[in-house]
């Protein structure tokens, strides 16, 4: 079997898969935890990290943050999505996204798709250098705007932050998808 045929197959799977799951009205997705660890102070001042309750079924993400230094090019981001199962175990997905060149010509799917959710709720909708302050304010996870080929469970979104080859920052946010 084709590399091609092996993908056509899995956007297959996936497209028969969102076409059952936007027939269910039962569906919920929300954020359970989210943890920022800044690695070097030189260059990042953590402003805010924390969820807010709006209601039962309603978490914010409220996340800002403060560049001490311009980062003008080397922007790589390592995505890792894992499903938990006795432990968060690696499941789905694990990429490195070159930040600059993704804001510029959006190239990987799931990148894609993460950053369409949060794009509209930050300031970081623009191409390098990024500098100074970094905000996501009030970010929700929408049903309508998240991919629909996942299986009920809780998850965990690592990201690495990395500037000019040095780790800078790490954020984790798990969140549950419940399927009713």
């Amino acid at each position: 079997e084709s590399k091609r045929d092996g993908q056509q197959t899995y956007f297959s799977w996936a497209a028969a898969i969102i076409f059952f799951l936007s027939l269910n009205d039962a569906v919920q997705f929300k954020f359970t935890n989210f943890v920022c660890d800044v690695v070097n102070k030189s260059w990042v001042k953590l402003n805010q990290c924390r969820l807010r309750a709006v209601n039962r079924n309603e978490t914010h993400l409220n996340f800002n943050l403060t560049l001490l230094h311009p980062v003008k090019k080397e922007v790589l981001v390592e995505i890792q999505l894992f499903k938990r199962e006795n432990g968060y175990k690696p499941w789905l997905y694990k990429a490195s996204i070159d930040g600059c060149r993704f804001v510029k010509k959006p190239y990987n799917p799931v990148a894609i798709i993460v950053y369409k959710l949060f794009k509209t709720y930050s300031n970081l909708n623009h191409t390098c250098p990024f500098e100074g302050f970094i905000l996501l304010k009030k970010f929700n996870l929408k049903f309508e705007y998240l991919p629909n080929a996942l299986p009920t469970g809780e998850y965990l979104l690592k990201l690495d932050w990395i500037f000019s080859k040095k780790l800078q920052l790490r954020t984790n946010a798990y969140f549950s998808f419940i399927e009713d």
